[in-house]
């Protein structure tokens, strides 16, 4: 079979990458032509377009970069023509996605997609869309079936969420080599994830690394996202006991004491580490201004969103500043206050369902198709 793949993140290209591995086992004559990253190439087919060349974050930069998001929704259909494939996969990246769907599904191609458009956040009105022009949906979150199937007389798949799969099956760092190889002393680690585009990087890391002098006995290490390089991150680091580590997030999170994340499917990552974390958004004015008026929810992090509470304390645009950061950093650094963490962070682990994600959504697929 022919399989034609759009992913448009870092993290699609992570989850993608697993579900053509599944798609292997399923059918070994499988051929893949796909928009990701490096994890997508290592599993073979051939990369149209790098998710680097994708990435547009908030509102003000998508209507930039609109006519560079047009071109690239013409090239993707005389792509998926010459290909001309069994099946179209979506993951996730619904601006772009639900357009090609649509064009797709007139020009009778197979369309599954797999990790659902957050629609349960904002644009709810895209449901139309979706029930128009997907044969099969594949959802990751526990209360996105009843979201879909009773709100919206959808039928859907819950396959469980893959992230559980890509932290189980990686190799076990040795946290004395991890040290060793990335020359970091002995004290505890404090991790900071900033994000992933250098829109909200930029916002954030300065916050984030305004923190360092008061805490000498912690090391903080930025966690550098594959799609930024080091010269990016460099005008931020002017701090002695400040490091930075390259695409190597997890192995990180594994050996780190606390973290402060930006919202996003890091917060999820954290806390299937069991680290203790604070979450942090600071978005450019006028997009937080139209996002706060569109999104209605009562949390921003997935944490919170999967158990229905305030697990983790959130620090959103003007609450997102030093003095807050500290005093919830503080909290999280507390021995007790720790424990808490850990009751929930297994809570989470037992709603999300159990390994095997992106091999049952494979099956479900190829099942499908055959």
């Amino acid at each position: 079979m022919k399989y034609y793949i759009i992913s448009g993140e870092a993290s699609g290209d992570l989850h993608a990458s697993n579900l053509m591995k599944g798609l292997l086992e399923e059918d070994i004559n499988a051929q893949f032509q796909f928009w990701g990253g490096d994890l997508m190439q290592n599993v073979g087919g051939k990369l149209v377009k790098h998710y680097k060349e994708l990435a547009f974050m908030g509102f003000v930069e998508v209507v930039k970069n609109l006519r560079t998001i047009t071109k690239n929704i013409a090239f993707a259909k005389k792509d998926i023509e010459s290909f001309n494939p069994d099946i179209i996969i979506f993951i996730d990246y619904p601006g772009f996605n639900l357009r090609i769907a649509k064009w797709a599904k007139s020009q009778k191609y197979k369309t599954h997609y797999y990790i659902s458009p957050q629609i349960w956040a904002w644009k709810e009105s895209r449901i139309k869309a979706i029930k128009r022009d997907i044969d099969e949906l594949y959802v990751i979150l526990p209360f996105e079936k009843d979201f879909y199937e009773k709100k919206h007389d959808f039928p859907v798949h819950f396959v469980g969420h893959p992230l559980i799969d890509a932290i189980s099956d990686r190799k076990q760092v040795d946290e004395y080599e991890f040290r060793a190889a990335h020359q970091l002393n002995e004290k505890p680690i404090i991790a900071l994830l900033p994000g992933s585009r250098k829109q909200e990087i930029t916002k954030i890391l300065s916050i984030m690394l305004s923190l360092v002098d008061d805490y000498p006995d912690y090391q903080f290490i930025i966690a550098g996202a594959p799609s930024q390089d080091y010269n990016f991150y460099k005008q931020f680091i002017k701090k002695a006991n400040v490091n930075f580590i390259s695409n190597k997030t997890y192995d990180l999170l594994s050996v780190s004491t606390a973290a402060l994340v930006t919202s996003g499917t890091a917060t999820l990552e954290t806390a299937l580490f069991k680290v203790p974390q604070v979450v942090c958004y600071k978005g450019g004015w006028l997009s937080y201004q139209i996002g706060k008026r569109l999104v209605k929810l009562d949390y921003i992090s997935l944490v919170n969103l999967i158990l229905n509470k305030e697990a983790v304390t959130e620090l959103i645009q003007n609450d997102f500043n030093t003095k807050r950061l500290k005093k919830e950093l503080d909290t999280i650094l507390d021995p007790y206050e720790r424990t808490k963490f850990f009751i929930n962070y297994y809570d989470l682990e037992k709603a999300l369902g159990g390994k095997g994600a992106s091999k049952h959504t494979a099956k479900l697929i190829y099942k499908a198709l055959n």
